[in-house]
């Protein structure tokens, strides 16, 4: 009787504002179906791999019988809005999505390795979260309450996490079964503190049915002895904010030995079989294979009562592990095998000093040398170095003779040529020129963006004879303005102003008109073929600048031909190409088709550029006219 006294004097806890989509049943247990949650969080140093990792976590859930729909949400706790403003050299490759929201690369990573289509509220960053508060309160949302760290933001983050958890990410339009979340940065990090607060309260508000939260660490190698202390004192710290990390992914040079094991599971109060050895492996699409090996499939499925009971007669071919493992074993062969097999293409950058600046590009390029069965070697070029030069804007200081001599060597050397997109006049006037190699050399080549633009550029000044043809980009008072701003673009905001996401193309050939292209002559265009005889085409877009429409009868007339516009107005170019009768393979294209490769599903103008630079296109078009899916017969 006391003991219900004293209760009842305890003050009510505080009301949430957070709606619960996970209720409790009247027996107090988590309603089966709820939405589950796995978080990856990581310590000792940036760069282990976070992104990857809950990749490949999520390419095995789904290949679970009751096909589970899995979706990811990736926080960045830095106070951009998000990483369109961002340097590639400060931060890689901005990646872009469907609706047009410029974001981290990780989540690329998340949309080719479990084939979702992600969008802007899917990248969760700091400055995000502030201006929606920040907002709220300006407009009095608050009823004058005082605006703190905690409740208002944890509040909002829980909201935002919540909400987008059951946003649906493929085309059938389900729900979400189970929601990955990466943490970007490292435990400890003062920006990420408010994040990992959130999801302390997360956890307990959703319940341990329905809150798996994981560690990715690192374990380094000194002399022939694996450390352990940066992985417990990076648990410690996370047990020291109140979560309690229940696997370990450990990063390692090589696989992880029994008593390191022991020791960590030991150490940061973690059963042993949930210490996952994380080791280098031959080629990423091991990764999921490696964490499937160590029963990873089957501590998740125990901590979060996932079903196993099949909902349909089979996983849909996309989801097939068996695929998966031969396409990674695949890539083992062709990296072990020489001579003919090996297809070298020069990458003519100006972010080349860091790979991750192009990684979808490189990706695509992996994507497609898989589906053609060649290696791939890529040849890194500083466009600025094929040509001469004084100091530029940018800073750039010149580049030795003997620099110039050896990146056209890697040049000629190739057999394709590729010149991704970019911002910015360094560098471009050395695009140019290789550019002008590839069409006069007849090697196959692809520009994409900036890429695309540089064609134009080559081809009205040493075709058409317009000595100085420029961008107005890098050059405003040009005499011939082949690349011009686009009208509706602002010119004074940076952020979110360009022309971004998933626009619609048109593929045709012969005259456009007000309707469209002429009906009938698609047929006589590379991308027609390569895009599976479709008609129009959906992909990503990023950029201010376009070929000036008044220019382009005069360029068509002298050979270069403009085969894609947008499906809007039929004004915009798209895709251009020179006829195979005048080489074998030069495309360009103003949109960035490396947002959308696949590993069992390539881009097709990085498919186009492959199999035009091992040798077999002639036969894929050949095939492809009495194919419905000519994507698929590239190998004959």
């Amino acid at each position: 009787r006391r003991w219900l006294t004293v209760t009842n004097l305890l003050p009510p806890p505080r009301p949430s504002s957070i709606s619960h989509p996970n209720k409790l049943d009247r027996n107090n247990k988590f309603i089966e179906g709820a939405m589950k949650y796995i978080v990856v969080t990581g310590g000792v140093v940036s760069g282990l791999g976070k992104g990857i990792t809950i990749s490949s976590t999520g390419r095995l859930l789904q290949s679970l019988p009751s096909n589970p729909v899995i979706t990811c949400i990736k926080i960045d706790p830095y106070l951009n809005v998000d990483a369109g403003t961002m340097s590639p050299f400060e931060h890689g490759e901005c990646y872009v999505l469907d609706d047009g929201c410029e974001c981290d690369l990780d989540l690329g990573n998340y949309e080719r390795f479990l084939g979702v289509t992600l969008t802007g509220e899917h990248n969760v960053t700091t400055g995000k979260v502030y201006r929606t508060v920040i907002g709220r309160e300006r407009r009095g949302d608050y009823l004058g309450k005082t605006v703190q760290v905690v409740p208002h933001i944890t509040d909002e983050i829980q909201k935002w996490i919540r909400k987008v958890a059951h946003m649906p990410v493929t085309k059938g339009g389900k729900v979400p079964d189970i929601c990955l979340i990466e943490v970007g940065g490292t435990v400890g990090d003062i920006e990420s503190m408010v994040f990992l607060e959130a999801l302390r309260q997360l956890q307990f508000a959703e319940g341990p049915e329905n809150f798996v939260l994981s560690f990715v660490s690192l374990v380094p190698v000194m002399g022939s002895e694996q450390k352990t202390k940066p992985t417990q004192h990076g648990a410690k710290t996370l047990r020291s904010l109140g979560l309690n990390p229940s696997i370990i992914f450990c990063r390692s040079t090589e696989p992880l030995e029994v008593d390191t094991r022991q020791k960590i599971a030991m150490f940061t109060h973690v059963d042993v079989r949930n210490v996952i050895s994380v080791h280098d492996v031959t080629n990423i699409y091991h990764v999921p294979l490696l964490l499937e090996n160590q029963g990873l499939l089957d501590v998740l499925t125990e901590a979060l009562s996932l079903s196993t009971e099949p909902v349909a007669a089979d996983i849909p071919n996309n989801r097939s592990m068996t695929r998966w493992k031969n396409m990674a074993s695949e890539v083992d062969l062709l990296a072990a095998a020489e001579g003919d097999v090996v297809v070298r293409i020069a990458l003519i950058g100006k972010y080349t000093g860091l790979s991750d600046s192009y990684l979808s590009v490189i990706k695509s390029l992996k994507h497609a040398s898989i589906e053609v069965g060649r290696e791939l070697k890529i040849s890194w070029v500083d466009a600025s170095s094929l040509v001469e030069q004084t100091v530029s804007e940018e800073g750039d200081g010149g580049h030795s003779g003997a620099e110039r001599k050896n990146a056209w060597e890697m040049v000629r050397s190739a057999h394709g040529i590729i010149v991704p997109g970019g911002f910015g006049s360094r560098g471009v006037e050395g695009k140019v020129a290789a550019l002008k190699y590839a069409r006069t050399s007849s090697v196959p080549c692809l520009g994409v963006c900036l890429g695309f633009q540089s064609m134009v550029i080559e081809y009205c000044r040493n075709v058409l004879g317009m000595e100085g043809a420029n961008s107005v980009e890098f050059e405003a008072e040009t005499k011939h303005p082949v690349v011009i701003f686009m009208p509706e673009i602002d010119e004074d905001s940076m952020g979110g102003t360009m022309r971004l996401g998933s626009r619609d193309t048109s593929i045709g050939g012969g005259k456009w008109g007000q309707d469209g292209p002429s009906k009938g002559n698609e047929e006589n265009t590379i991308s027609y073929w390569l895009y599976d005889q479709q008609k129009k085409v959906a992909e990503r877009h990023r950029h201010r600048y376009e070929v000036n429409p008044e220019m382009i009868n005069k360029i068509e007339s002298a050979g270069l031909h403009f085969t894609g516009r947008d499906a809007e107005t039929y004004s915009r170019m798209e895709i251009l190409e020179l006829p195979r009768s005048v080489h074998p393979f030069y495309v360009g294209c103003q949109y960035h088709p490396e947002f959308k490769s696949r590993p069992l599903e390539p881009s097709p103008p990085f498919l186009g550029l492959l199999l035009a630079s091992c040798g077999k296109l002639d036969n894929f078009l050949e095939v492809a006219k009495t194919s419905s899916v000519p994507s698929k017969k590239c190998r004959a």
